[in-house]
């Protein structure tokens, strides 16, 4: 349904020491910069569907949540374990979620503005 995703951070470049981190085990990495604006999706090709920028619109914090999607439950503790190296506020540590379906596994964290971050996979183990 969504194409692309883009959230406004007070901290450029602490957002993008963040999600560097973290995204790279659900194999998502930047793939495109400029001025202050980075973007993270595949490599090959390069498609940015999640973009960070700078706050410049709005007052006071409204948290999102983003949920990205894991290859399979392993990449959700390697997104979790990332997550927590980089000082992330644990949310929810890995697990299946029954209420939501019965193979949804999933984590979550704050990320540096404070958003509700998640690693989810929606297979079997």
């Amino acid at each position: 349904m969504l194409d692309h995703l883009a959230i406004q951070v007070a901290d450029v470049t602490a957002s993008a020491a963040f999600y560097d981190q973290v995204l790279a085990p659900l194999a998502v990495a930047r793939v495109m910069e400029f001025d202050e604006v980075i973007g993270y999706g595949s490599t090959n090709p390069p498609t940015p569907d999640f973009w960070l920028g700078p706050l410049s619109a709005g007052e006071g914090f409204r948290e999102s949540h983003i949920a990205f999607a894991a290859a399979d439950r392993a990449a959700v503790r390697a997104f979790f374990a990332a997550a927590v190296d980089a000082g992330a506020e644990v949310l929810h540590e890995p697990r299946l979620w029954p209420e939501y379906h019965a193979t949804y596994y999933g984590a979550f964290v704050r990320d540096p503005d404070g958003n509700n971050v998640e690693a989810v996979c929606h297979h079997p183990e």
